[in-house]
C-alpha cells in the first residue's frame, strides 16, 4: 500500500505540474517538458535541503525546534517555487509565466495533497470513500 500511495503522490504532483504548464502556455509539449524537468530538479535538490535542515533542527534547543521546523517548510516551499519559476521561464522566456507557475504550483499542491492523503488514509483504514 505504501508504494501505491507514493506512486499516486508522484503522479498527482506530475499532473499538477503538467496542468499548470498547459493552462499557462497551451502547449502539450511544454507541459510534458515541465513534467520531466521539474520533478528531476526537485528530486536532486531535496536530499541536500533535508540534510542541511536535519542538522539545523537537531542542533536547535527543544523550544527552538518548532521554529526550525517551520523555517524548513518555508525554505522547502521557496525551493519548489524557484524550480517552478526557472523551468517555466526557460521554457517560455517569460517572467510573468515563470512567476505564475512559481505561485500556482505550490498553492495547488498545498490545496490538493491533503485530499489525496485523506483518500489514501481512508483506503488504508478500510473506510469507503464518500463523494459529495
Amino acid at each position: 500500500m505504501a508504494v501505491a500511495r507514493k506512486t499516486s503522490q508522484i503522479l498527482t504532483h506530475l499532473a499538477i505540474g503538467f496542468a499548470i504548464t498547459y493552462v499557462v502556455t497551451g502547449s502539450v509539449m511544454l507541459g510534458g517538458l515541465a513534467v520531466l524537468i521539474e520533478p528531476v530538479l526537485n528530486v536532486l535538490l531535496v536530499p541536500f535541503h533535508e540534510r542541511a535542515w536535519t542538522s539545523t533542527v537537531q542542533r536547535a534547543a527543544a523550544r527552538q525546534r518548532l521554529m526550525a521546523a517551520t523555517l524548513e517548510k518555508i525554505s522547502l516551499t521557496a525551493m519548489h517555487m524557484v524550480v517552478a519559476f526557472t523551468v517555466m521561464f526557460f521554457a517560455t522566456d517569460s517572467m510573468a509565466f515563470g512567476g505564475l507557475a512559481a505561485i500556482l504550483e505550490p498553492v495547488c499542491n498545498v490545496l490538493l495533497m491533503p485530499f489525496h492523503d485523506k483518500l489514501w488514509d481512508n483506503l488504508a483504514s478500510g473506510q469507503t470513500v464518500r463523494t459529495a
